[in-house]
């Protein structure tokens, strides 16, 4: 198995780099697994205590459970990924099976900040893009997809998204193998990750490939 993590802030393009991985090796080849999918629970917490819960740092994913679902597929066995709802904030009851495949997407803005994360990845690719646009990305894709408000995603920008960007996912740039400057717009970039995936596939390498 394949395994590539792909990092990035939110809003840098992430989803279309994954796309684009998802269309080079076929949708039967390549499985995502969304960082944002562990958060951690917290059932115990009221609505508002949860809503100003800092998402952005390490401490607020499971990355165990992460590592533990990563090691699994690598190992043949399949496994019940979390399902984060952003509506309530809190991990929902539903669970999705995924089944291993011969190449694993790790995409969220924090997979390259953790050195067990990353000793765990064939091929680091952090997607960079203007801190402009990906405010912009963010603020249309909260509004849209997880029922917030303006108000509440700026505020979240301002307070959480971006000091904790300065501190943890800009750094984690720096154990990226591949840049993709400009996100999803980069298409020499994407041109060059589809072709490294299909060339791993056509050659069967993506089947034995193992992080070290």
């Amino acid at each position: 198995m394949l395994v590539i993590g792909l990092a990035g802030g939110t809003g840098s393009g992430k989803t279309t780099v994954a796309d684009a991985l998802v269309e080079a090796a076929g949708v039967s080849k390549v499985t995502v697994l969304p960082q944002d999918a562990y958060y951690r629970t917290q059932p115990t917490l009221d609505l508002a205590t949860r809503a100003a819960t800092n998402y952005d740092e390490p401490g607020a994913f499971d990355t165990a459970l992460l590592i533990g679902q990563i090691d699994a597929l690598r190992g043949g066995a399949s496994v019940e990924r979390p399902v984060y709802d952003f509506v309530v904030h809190d991990r929902a009851a539903e669970t999705v099976r995924v089944d291993p495949t011969p190449v694993l997407v790790v995409e969220g803005i924090l997979v390259l900040a953790d050195r067990d994360l990353r000793r765990r990845f064939d091929l680091k690719v952090f997607v960079d893009a203007p801190a402009d646009e990906r405010f912009i990305r963010r603020l249309e894709r909260d509004v849209r997809e997880r029922g917030r408000s303006a108000d509440s995603v700026i505020d979240q920008y301002r307070q959480t998204v971006k000091p904790m960007h300065d501190r943890f996912c800009e750094p984690s740039k720096r154990y990226a193998d591949l840049i993709v400057p400009e996100g999803g717009a980069n298409r020499a970039a994407l041109g060059v990750l589809r072709g490294f995936v299909r060339d791993l596939l056509t050659n069967g390498r993506a089947e034995t490939a193992g992080a070290p």
